[in-house]
């Protein structure tokens, strides 16, 4: 991927340039974080940051089609990402991945490890979802959970368990491995009178997140229920019971 520039005559393609971001970020929390704020736009087919000094700040977003890359560019712009307000901008180069597609692609031996580090990371991705799904939530989207009680010990009840009341604590369940507490953050502190997220270290896949009331907690619940933090996971949110 070529450097960019910060021209303004760029043609509208499906890749977006970001920079400005905080160069303290470790790369893989980086990229995780970029591809959960980015993928309410749309389906993310890649997302590139590199260690060199010369790309340090700078990431591209691979989306699906044009119109999620154009939506995502006007919606986040100068949106505060890591405590810096992003700078987005269309790509000026393809990325390999659209290349293949269309043909353009000319192979670039570096990229090879690159390329199987990644497969190896999805492969292993997918044995821990395998064994981290909710069995409450094994069928359709929008089933009743079993339990909101984040402990591990003890056999649960085959009986759904009826719903906690409207408060300002939300349960959020279905999240990937790898979701990070600043990666629910950035998500939840869009809506006003958020507080704080937490996370259960012994229980991956679930999350708390705090509202001042709940007006406030509902209002967040509506709006990112069904949030795909990956492909295969949308979000699961419901009151947590106190």
């Amino acid at each position: 991927m070529a450097e960019m520039t910060t021209g303004g005559d760029i043609t509208p393609n499906m890749t977006i340039y970001i920079n400005n971001l905080n160069e303290k970020i470790k790369l893989e929390e980086l990229k995780k974080s970029l591809h959960a704020v980015f993928s309410q736009f749309g389906k993310i087919l890649e997302v590139l940051a590199f260690k060199t000094l010369k790309h340090k700040g700078q990431a591209w977003v691979v989306f699906e089609d044009v119109s999620s890359a154009t939506n995502a560019l006007r919606k986040m712009q100068g949106f505060p990402f890591y405590d810096k307000p992003m700078r987005i901008q269309y790509a000026k180069t393809k990325s390999d991945i659209i290349a293949k597609a269309d043909g353009t692609y000319v192979p670039r031996e570096r990229r090879k490890r690159h390329e199987e580090k990644g497969r190896k990371r999805k492969e292993q991705h997918d044995a821990a979802q395998a064994g981290m799904m909710n069995p409450a939530y094994a069928g359709a989207y929008g089933a009743t959970p079993l339990s909101q009680i984040p402990f591990l010990g003890g056999a649960k009840s085959a009986v759904p368990e009826a719903p906690a009341p409207p408060n300002n604590i939300l349960f959020v369940q279905n999240l990937p491995h790898q979701t990070s507490q600043m990666m629910l953050q950035m998500l939840f502190c869009q809506y006003q009178g958020f507080k704080e997220v937490r996370m259960v270290e012994a229980k991956p896949g679930i999350a708390f997140v705090e509202y001042e009331n709940e007006m406030q907690s509902t209002v967040a619940m509506q709006g990112l229920q069904g949030f795909k933090m990956s492909p295969e996971n949308p979000m699961l949110i419901t009151y947590a019971k106190k």
